[in-house]
């Protein structure tokens, strides 16, 4: 049994199918087909929801664990060396699109169920890359948190993103924000008041913004520390002797799995002078493990033992986001686990070590093998 050898044949064939999102011009065919193909024994369950987002749930016999992995990729850059659709092998690395985040955790599953006849089960899916989880939102529809003797939902989840093949038990959460702004137009010659420009607002808004931020630099949850917050955007006004009109201004922040996400929205919005003339977030997703402190923690914990009990070794929390987060709000134990380094993803000539790879598929089967999936 050559594992190593075995994934890198399925990367090969899944880096081969374009799953760019955007456009994200993904349907039931292609690379959902491919998998369906080569999981022979596996109930397989294709689901199409539309916008390019669609889902594959395998099952083989009675699972404890769920795998779940994205197919979808980011878009590629100009400055790719060769072809991002032909995996390239060097002594060390598998490069290609998507092979660090995240198809060559998929392929690892698809060579470590082969491998073994032990139950197992995967969710597949297109959407992590839009910020649109249709997908998982569907499973979790369809398989609530519930498992017990007669159910076929398992308790524990392990999303796979690039984490170097350690456990994340931690990571924060994401809400993205439209701001709109309202003033009156105005020769600049002349005497404002403080609500007269709208881009003034936006300002004097940032100022106290970023002030708030600094007064959350000591705050701390599962080694994580402090607010991580951006204006990404601010546009408006006519031109410079011209007091504007509008404006509008997009932020976002990355909160503790302890922030109270709604209570920090209600601050900022408190921060606009005169109260903005919209006000909306536009995304949300939640930290891993959610919940307040007391139950984030006990979630956290439930996670390290389910880690503990499956031999895969902890790493730190991260600061990026994950869907984890979702299966952990909705009940399930979750644990961020997978191939590679995120420093690699989203990258030209993105790539993934070849011993992540093997490392990843020699845990998957060791699970499935010894009947713990």
């Amino acid at each position: 049994m050559d594992l190593l050898a075995d994934t890198l044949k399925h990367l090969r064939a899944l880096v081969g199918f374009d799953t760019r999102n955007p456009p994200r011009a993904i349907d039931a065919g292609g690379i959902f087909a491919y998998l369906c193909a080569n999981l022979p024994g596996f109930e397989c369950t294709v689901t199409d929801h539309g916008a390019g987002a669609v889902s594959l749930h395998a099952v083989r016999g009675r699972p404890k664990r769920l795998f779940n992995v994205h197919l979808d990729t980011v878009p590629d850059s100009p400055h790719w060396s060769a072809s991002p659709f032909e995996l390239r092998l060097t002594d060390d690395r598998a490069i290609g699109l998507g092979a660090c985040d995240i198809k060559g955790a998929a392929a690892a599953l698809v060579a470590a169920a082969n491998a073994s006849d032990g139950d197992a089960a995967f969710l597949f899916s297109s959407d992590e890359e839009a910020n649109d989880p249709r997908c998982i939102e569907a499973f979790l529809r369809a398989h609530p948190a519930t498992p017990n003797s007669e159910s076929r939902t398992p308790a524990v989840v392990l999303v796979a993103e690039p984490t170097r093949a350690e456990a994340v038990l931690a990571h924060r959460g994401i809400s993205s924000v439209l701001m709109r702004f309202g003033g009156r137009a105005g020769h600049a010659s002349g005497r404002q008041s403080g609500a007269d420009s709208a881009l003034h607002q936006a300002v004097r808004w940032g100022q106290r913004a970023l002030d708030h931020v600094e007064s959350l630099a000591h705050e701390r949850f599962g080694g994580l520390t402090g607010l991580r917050f951006n204006i990404g955007r601010i546009d408006g006004g006519i031109k410079a002797n011209v007091i504007a009109p509008t404006a509008e201004l997009r932020f976002g922040f990355r909160p503790l799995p302890s922030t109270d996400i709604d209570a920090l929205l209600a601050t900022f919005r408190a921060f606009a002078e005169p109260e903005p003339v919209e006000f909306r977030e536009t995304f949300r997703g939640p930290s891993l493990p959610g919940g307040a402190i007391a139950e984030a923690e006990a979630r956290r914990l439930a996670a390290r033992d389910a880690a503990d009990a499956l031999g895969l070794p902890v790493g730190n929390a991260v600061d990026f986001w994950t869907e984890a987060s979702l299966f952990s709000q909705a009940g399930y134990t979750a644990i961020v686990y997978g191939p590679g380094d995120i420093a690699q993803a989203h990258s030209a000539d993105e790539w993934v070590a070849l011993e992540q790879l093997r490392q990843y598929a020699t845990t998957v089967h060791g699970i499935i093998d010894d009947g713990n999936a």
